[in-house]
């Protein structure tokens, strides 16, 4: 039995180290031509307005669901990472989206790949993709060394209806 659970938490160390690497790493699109192409392609975000507000995102080449958000008032390529407690982004994507440096306090510790590091939490006016927009949401601002580009999390997603991965596309309800 305490074998079995040493084994689990093992495991769940592991992937609390490697998920987040993926994650970073997917942002950068790495230096190969295929990530530069996708790089340079539009996300794809197709807004469906049905039986309320969803928009489905179609997996890129390695199953990723990048879309182009809107926050506080800004256009933003987030990389939607159930993952993620919450909506990650890094300082120089803060001051765009009008998040004054000073207001910021790094008093919060964020376990990544490449270790802990420090965040400040900052709450985001408003986020909309689609049909759908969420006001007030919270999320964390960490350095630029320590995320290259928006991850858009839980804090964001558990305010929907319900997501979920269908056909290779993630679909958001709110």
């Amino acid at each position: 039995m305490l074998v079995r659970l040493l084994s689990l938490a093992g495991v769940a160390a592991l992937a609390a180290m490697v998920v987040p690497h993926l994650a970073t790493t997917a942002l950068t699109q790495g230096g190969n031509k295929t990530a530069a192409k996708e790089a340079a392609a539009p996300p794809t975000t197709t807004a469906k307005y049905a039986a309320g507000r969803s928009v489905v995102l179609d997996a890129d080449g390695r199953g990723h669901f990048f879309g182009t958000f809107r926050i506080n008032g800004r256009s933003e390529r987030g990389l939607v990472d159930t993952g993620a407690s919450s909506i990650a982004i890094n300082l120089s994507t803060a001051r765009r989206l009008g998040i004054a440096p000073s207001t910021l306090s790094f008093t919060a510790r964020v376990n990544t790949a490449n270790g802990v590091v420090e965040a400040a939490p900052a709450m985001l006016n408003r986020i909309e993709i689609g049909g759908i927009s969420v006001r007030d949401v919270q999320a964390l601002v960490l350095s630029d060394k320590a995320l290259s580009g928006t991850l858009i999390g839980m804090t964001f997603l558990n305010r929907l209806s319900s997501f979920r991965v269908e056909d290779g596309a993630l679909h958001l309800v709110r």
